[in-house]
């Protein structure tokens, strides 16, 4: 929206107002049948993780029945769930991964 000042005679432009995007939990989920290791390898591939934190967030999973991967914008939340997903269903394991809003 443009102001115009009338003492100084001179048009100002107002910046528009920008919101911040809402943040989306990204979360493994335990299930009997996927292995450790390839949760561990799930999250060093897509989730990028070095190995021991990897490990750490699969005994997460493992004990707690769910655990926190990391904390994105929803389009980067949706595709990580998605990679997921696609690399569980190759090897036939019934993964799953949410994400919630923050």
């Amino acid at each position: 929206m443009a102001d115009f000042d009338y003492e100084e005679g001179i048009k100002l432009q107002s910046k528009p107002e920008v919101d911040t995007p809402k943040m989306y939990r990204v979360i493994l989920h335990n299930d009997h049948y996927t292995t450790m290791e390839f949760v561990v390898e799930v999250l060093i591939k897509v989730f990028r993780k070095p190995a021991q934190e990897a490990t750490q967030i699969m005994l997460d999973v493992h004990r707690k029945g769910k655990g926190h991967v990391g904390v994105f914008t929803r389009d980067i939340a949706e595709t990580k769930v998605a990679q997921v997903l696609y690399l569980a269903r190759q090897r036939e394991y019934p993964l799953k991964c949410t994400y919630e809003e923050a």
